[in-house]
């Protein structure tokens, strides 16, 4: 019927379908080309959702004579799916420059994180910082990243560590997940650090008795929506057992399991998450190779960071590794005060460079594969029919130059589009 559907985009060079049989995600040998359509176009529906893909005579002749709020002419130009960051802690107060001054010296970040740096004084600004100021710099920062062609983005809380702040975290992300048009996967990070005064394990009680009751009391009003469960299980932060029992405890209570492992020390996180069933674990840098073999028979993603490890002058992940024993690896840019990147496109080219990813798998990671660490790779995180009109369009002819192009995205992303409707364009 004539004005059924919302858009269309039309005579693409490329249109970077990712996958085109339905995969949830992609491992191994699926990895060394993507689905990609030469001369194409593509049609999004009223309802947000992508109604067809095909050769640009195809649709011409399939949908002639109807009507289309908006027609974009994509000659000589990529579509690719809208990108997905797997990993970020966007909702904070209190810039922390100063302590990329002092990093660069040689502190390390758990010299500066003992001497009340890092997340401690993260958290006392969030704490001090009304719910309207987290709100506005959280939007601002969302729509950077929306700009760099992110359309889902995880975001997590952990800067209050106590359960007033967390919710005020909490709900502010809720807020822009009602109000903006970028898509958000929410995660409760309350175990991001020991707040001061308390043992691991008494901050580990308090989450498990008190947090995680009132999380599943919001959820079941309506208040507040929360994906992810999330603790930094690090040598002097939440050691295994703590870990294990905060992850068990979301668990039941409904939540995915998606956590900080192996970052700074080998704590066997990998194998616990595989053993209980996490959806995802971000970092990896010390993991074991018995637990990315742990991981890769349990599907659980591995979130990598190269901003971080490059930021932090760490060991980078160990990606060929993962890649090769069939791990579902995806990518995070962890935008924080600590690491402070919103770019995706960047995420990837430093993950081809600095971890040798090739590009195919870069991009995967950066689209399907992250969108599967959210447990959203059914929606989405590829182009294909029925799934959400989350999409950008750049100007060049080959679909690459979003990766080879370091730092060149503002020049080359025109449009960025969220269900359908254009929410960036240059």
């Amino acid at each position: 019927m004539a004005g059924g559907h919302s858009l269309l985009l039309e005579n693409a060079q490329q249109v970077v379908l990712v996958c085109a049989r339905g995969e949830r995600f992609l491992a191994r040998d699926e990895l060394r080309s993507l689905a990609v359509l030469e001369g194409a176009s593509l049609v999004v529906g009223k309802d947000g959702f992508i109604k067809a893909i095909g050769p640009a005579d195809v649709i011409r002749r399939q949908f002639s004579g109807e009507t289309f709020e908006e027609i974009i002419d994509c000659s000589g130009k990529c579509i690719l799916p809208g990108l997905v960051d797997a990993h970020t802690h966007p909702v904070w107060a209190g810039e922390r420059v100063h302590e990329f001054a002092m990093k660069l010296a040689g502190a390390t970040y758990m010299e500066i994180h003992q001497a009340g740096g890092g997340i401690h004084f993260t958290v006392e600004r969030t704490r001090q910082a009304s719910e309207e100021e987290l709100f506005r710099s959280f939007q601002q920062r969302l729509q950077c990243m929306m700009r760099a062609g992110t359309t889902l983005v995880e975001c997590k809380s952990g800067y209050g560590l106590d359960l007033e702040t967390e919710l005020k975290m909490l709900r502010v992300i809720e807020r822009a997940r009602r109000e903006l048009d970028i898509s958000i996967s929410a995660t409760y990070c309350g175990a991001h650090s020991v707040p001061k005064g308390k043992t691991a394990t008494e901050a580990a009680d308090d989450i498990i008795n008190n947090h995680l009751p009132k999380l599943k009391e919001l959820g079941r009003n309506g208040e507040i929506h929360v994906d992810n469960i999330d603790v930094f299980c690090e040598k002097g932060v939440f050691d295994l057992d703590s870990t294990r029992r905060i992850l068990q405890r979301g668990k039941d209570i409904g939540l995915q399991i998606n956590f900080h492992g192996d970052e700074l020390h080998l704590m066997k996180a990998a194998e616990l998450g595989a053993e209980l069933g996490a959806q995802a674990i971000s970092h990896l840098e010390e993991v074991s190779d018995e637990g990315i073999v742990a991981m890769a028979t349990a599907r659980c993603s591995a979130v990598l960071l190269p901003t971080t490890a490059y930021m932090l002058r760490l060991k980078q992940p160990r990606a060929r590794k993962m890649l090769d024993e069939g791990v579902i690896v995806a990518l995070g840019s962890d935008f924080n005060p600590n690491a402070y990147c919103f770019s995706m496109p960047m995420v990837m080219h430093l993950a081809c460079v600095n971890m040798r990813m090739s590009m195919p798998e870069a991009l995967a990671a950066a689209t399907i594969n992250a969108a599967y660490a959210l447990g959203k790779s059914h929606t989405h995180g590829s182009l294909e029919v029925g799934k959400q009109g989350d999409l950008i369009i750049i100007n060049s002819s080959r679909w690459e130059h979003l990766i080879y192009q370091f730092g060149g995205h503002h020049e080359l992303i025109e449009y960025v589009i969220a269900k359908g409707k254009v929410i960036y364009k240059t």
